[in-house]
């Protein structure tokens, strides 16, 4: 079957983020976009699709949350007044430590119904067990971009946790599933929780395989004082290791000199920018105007619901440009325009991907429809390009994500997940939940 969805506005996700009105997006047989663009001037005859559907309100693509650890539904709430590293050490290392592979399971089963339901159709996780991740997102129908932490911590050894990701993308391959659902990456958890000689073996494994490598840089001023005394700071020293050599997704990157910008810039290197998680931990505010001014790719990242509280990339939306709108004084630093980017295109520049976060043909078709019969819209769809979008960024947000399609698939459809049940889901975590307490 192929589809077509014809909607009054469609928003491609194009560099301009352009606004195209009456537009159609056809999805071939693979799941893939074949066109996207006016209506009056789509394929006909022998060369349409042969299904179409029209829609009421505003197609774009599918959000990308660029750092995630969806499975702590399970801890969300633990522990929310400490700040960052007491947060970590105090409560949620030791309550993962009991943490089960089936705990896990539901935990990322319900953390991808929330985020589809919102609209969000690739996350970028780091968590433990991260077969079942990969199971659980399989199951919904959702994409992600995968990585089991490697640590050094007591009882736990690197080498060992290197060598299974090592197996991992040898026998499967760097990416599996229909549709190319999962995408398998390195993730060592951050510099200051690694040797030195273990980042260097990460990063030879990565570049052997042309993959993704996932690591928490810079998030909080005093997480990484060794590494800033030995090596200058963080990005130097992965500079050093030649993790920036390969792609390479920092997460967080909030305490960045200007050298380090430069640093990344000069390296293509990703950065998943977490505002929520930031300002809830006092971590700070990364510097969005500028990783943006020197033509860093980032993207936006929710960082685990246990520290957000939520997988609501919509927040991060809004938060990206009123808290870059606020650090620089600047009113104009971000538009609605470019926020919405970050959550799309950018987002997958970031995770160095060219086939997800635009509307575009031979893109795969992961798609978001947003009902327009809310009050964000009464002031109606013939508005200029940029009020339509502030009206969707400022005011709307995830609150009328209707249906959702990922490599074409129907995955959400009238508000709900077409694959799993919420209500078991849900039941399922707060089991889990339970027993942890």
């Amino acid at each position: 079957m192929t589809l077509r969805l014809r909607s009054a506005v469609v928003l491609p996700a194009d560099p301009d983020c352009s606004v195209l009105r009456d537009a159609v997006v056809d999805i071939d047989a693979h799941g893939r976009i074949a066109y996207c663009g006016p209506a009056d001037a789509a394929p006909t005859g022998a060369d349409a699709p042969t299904e179409a559907r029209t829609l009421p309100g505003i197609l774009l693509p599918g959000l990308i949350n660029a750092h995630a650890h969806s499975p702590m539904v399970l801890l969300r709430g633990m522990g929310g007044d400490l700040p960052l590293l007491r947060w970590l050490r105090e409560v949620i290392w030791p309550t993962e430590a009991k943490l089960s592979a089936t705990d896990i399971g539901v935990g990322m089963t319900l953390g991808s119904v929330e985020m589809l339901c919102r609209g969000v159709t690739t996350s970028a996780e780091m968590y433990f067990h991260p077969e079942r991740v990969a199971e659980s997102v399989l199951a919904t129908g959702a994409r992600v971009v995968l990585g089991g932490p490697i640590i050094d911590l007591p009882g736990i050894d690197w080498r060992a946790m290197l060598r299974t990701t090592d197996r991992w993308i040898d026998t499967d391959g760097l990416r599996f599933g229909d549709g190319d659902r999962v995408e398998l990456s390195y993730a060592p958890h951050s510099a200051y929780m690694l040797p030195v000689e273990a980042l260097e073996a990460i990063a030879e494994s990565a570049a052997a395989r042309g993959a993704l490598v996932q690591i928490h840089v810079a998030e909080a001023a005093d997480e990484d004082a060794d590494q800033r005394a030995e090596h200058g700071s963080v990005p130097a020293l992965l500079k050093k290791v030649g993790l920036l050599d390969g792609r390479l997704l920092a997460a967080h990157a909030v305490h960045l000199s200007d050298s380090d910008i430069a640093l990344f810039a000069a390296n293509g290197t990703g950065v998943a920018h977490c505002p929520g998680s930031n300002a809830k931990l006092a971590s700070g505010i990364a510097r969005l105007t500028d990783l943006r001014a020197a033509s860093v790719a980032v993207g936006l990242g929710t960082d685990g619901p246990a520290s957000n509280d939520d997988l609501d990339l919509w927040e991060e939306v809004q938060l990206s440009a009123m808290l870059a709108r606020l650090s620089t004084q600047d009113a104009t630093a971000v538009r609605a325009a470019d926020a919405l980017l970050l959550a799309t295109r950018s987002g997958a520049d970031a995770l160095g991907r060219d086939d997800i976060g635009a509307l575009e043909t031979g893109r795969w078709a992961d798609l978001v429809h947003i009902d327009v019969d809310d009050p964000a819209f009464a002031t109606g769809l013939d508005v200029p390009d940029d009020q339509l979008l502030a009206n969707l960024v400022w005011a709307a947000g995830s609150r009328k994500v209707t249906d959702v399609w990922v490599a074409g698939e129907h995955v959400v459809a009238d508000g709900e997940p077409t694959r799993v049940d919420r209500a078991k889901a849900q039941a399922d975590v707060a089991q889990a939940a339970a027993r942890l307490r």
